[in-house]
């Protein structure tokens, strides 16, 4: 029987036609990197965009091409976000922590035709840009009075102006390409990523669904996690589905001016762990208030119960665990409470709520063992963490060979357990797995428990090489200004949730822990470090 339905193309400029159309005056407030903070509307988001795809037609950019973009959040980001898909192109977001060798790479891989930056990071492109070998035109993301002192570039605001925005998006398959996002969580070069128009369509409406991120029309979305990190977080996407305002924060990462902008009527926002702590310290030292923010979902990487409890505590704010990584657009899961977790006592769903949750429909997981068998969901046994979906890498950029397996799993290369009512808990990443005596120790347990020592901001448990036993767990710890806590009282805060074995046997207390690119704990850097300290177990 032949279908009845309208054949209806997922494309992503149906969002922002959504949004202007039936929520054309919601704020859209953006910390710009002029300076200041401004105030627009998703419809004049809606026109931009639009000029946005006027302006790259006019250069010859359309179907197949691929514009890289090196932009903070802010309303201009989001002109672009959509304004490249408008005409057809990919959107490849470019992260300014990359290494000028990962930066050439992933800019050459993907072919960038053209470039957007923000005035603020054009030195970042102008030092590499001799090595771009696809690059036809650099655009700058700002106004006349705040153009660099750079040769052969296109000012934004003047190039979008000679625009109406009188134009419909670039009619292409919903299977087209619409981002690229390259990550590093893998050996050798950066592989790129590829969603779809179709992929990010499914995923936003996965990601604003009640039991994730329950967007509705009412909440104001700010997204710390940068757009280039990741798709976003879908934030983006699912923010304007859901007919919500936003706010976007801009270049300005300091806990005063994350404050500030929350404090533009925010009712929920995301962004890493460690963005939280430093907020967290400056709302106690400040004595600050947080007075619309109702949810903060954390994702990146494991958070810690201790800043679980300090905003559910003391601020009244509801912690949403995520995780999910950029082969998966990014979400996997969500630690929203299910009946059987409502029915528990307070204690209990702060348990809970250290798993990173449950997957949504459009996202599949297992855990399995070295043989490949479905391990018990026990919350006990642990296993390399697969996931397929309709958001899920299949092949990374120009690579040859599919990412997946013949029945469409993706091996995530986290190791995880699960428990009777579909909660996951990651327990670390394959390649950071404590072996200790041939059975495994949570590096992430070790941490967390580490960072609940009230003189502790943050920690990293890592391997040491040992005679007896392959591995055991050290930590290295970074103490909270003002603080000197000595190593026995830390080893006793965490002998109290781990067995005997599992104790760390030593502390390392450092000034600062190395991050990566996208904020996580650099453990190849660290092992360095300490390697070059010359440090060894006694």
């Amino acid at each position: 029987m032949s279908s009845y339905m309208q054949n209806w193309p997922l494309n992503v400029g149906r969002i922002l036609d959504h949004v202007a159309r039936f929520h054309p005056n919601r704020a859209v407030i953006s910390r710009d990197t002029e300076g200041g903070i401004s105030t627009g509307t998703w419809s004049e988001i809606h026109h931009g965009a639009k000029q946005v795809t006027q302006a790259l037609r006019a250069l010859g950019v359309g179907p197949g091409d691929v514009v890289g973009v090196m932009a903070w959040n802010t309303a201009r980001m989001l002109k672009v976000w959509y304004g490249v898909p408008g005409a057809g192109a990919a959107l490849h977001t470019l992260n300014p922590r990359l290494f000028a060798e990962q930066l050439i790479y992933v800019i050459n891989h993907a072919q960038d035709k053209v470039l957007m930056v923000d005035f603020d990071l054009a030195p970042v492109i102008a030092a590499v840009r001799d090595q771009l070998t696809s690059v036809e035109h650099v655009i700058v993301m700002t106004d006349q009075a705040h153009m660099p002192q750079m040769e052969n570039v296109i000012c934004f605001e003047d190039w979008i102006g000679a625009h109406d925005g009188d134009t419909d998006w670039e009619k292409v398959d919903e299977t087209a390409a619409c981002g690229i996002c390259y990550t590093s969580g893998t050996t050798g070069n950066p592989k790129g990523v590829v969603y779809t128009h179709r992929s990010n369509t499914l995923h936003a409406l996965t990601s604003q669904s009640p039991d994730m991120l329950g967007l509705r029309s009412v909440d104001r979305m700010m997204p710390v996690v940068p757009l280039f990190h990741a798709n976003g977080w879908s934030t983006a996407y699912s923010t304007p589905m859901s007919g919500a305002s936003i706010a976007m924060p801009g270049n300005d990462m300091s806990p005063a001016g994350l404050y500030e902008m929350l404090e533009q009527g925010v009712t929920i926002t995301a962004a890493v762990p460690t963005v939280w702590l430093g907020l967290l310290q400056y709302l106690e030292a400040e004595k600050k208030e947080l007075t619309t923010l109702k949810r903060v979902v954390i994702g990146g990487s494991s958070c810690p119960r201790a800043v679980i409890e300090a905003f559910q505590d003391n601020y009244g704010v509801q912690v949403m665990h995520a995780w999910g990584m950029t082969e998966m657009s990014p979400l996997g899961t969500i630690c929203t409470f299910k009946p059987e977790v409502v029915e528990m006592n307070a204690s209990a769903q702060l348990d809970v709520q250290e798993t990173v949750g449950h997957p949504p429909f459009g996202v599949d997981l297992n855990v399995v063992d070295d043989d490949g068998k479905e391990v018990a969901w026990d919350s006990n046994a642990q296993g390399r963490l697969m996931a397929r979906g309709d958001a899920v890498v299949d092949t990374y950029l120009h690579e040859p060979k599919s990412a997946i397996d013949a029945q469409m799993w993706f091996d995530t290369g986290d190791v995880a357990t699960m428990d009777p009512n579909g909660y996951v808990r990651i327990t670390d990443r394959s390649k950071d797995v404590i072996k200790s005596g041939g059975e495994w120790i949570s590096s992430i347990d070790l941490e967390n428990y580490a960072v609940g020592h009230p003189d502790v901001i943050e920690a990293a448990a890592i391997g040491i090489p040992h005679d007896k036993w392959g591995e055991r767990p050290i930590l290295v710890v970074v103490a909270k200004e003002g603080s000197t806590p000595d190593k026995t009282s830390i080893l006793d805060h965490v002998a109290k949730y781990v067995a005997k074995w599992q104790i760390p046997d030593d502390i390392v207390f450092k000034d600062e822990i190395p991050h990566t690119a996208t904020g996580k704990i650099s453990k190849l850097t660290l092992r360095k470090i300490l390697d070059d300290d010359g440090y060894a177990l006694s």
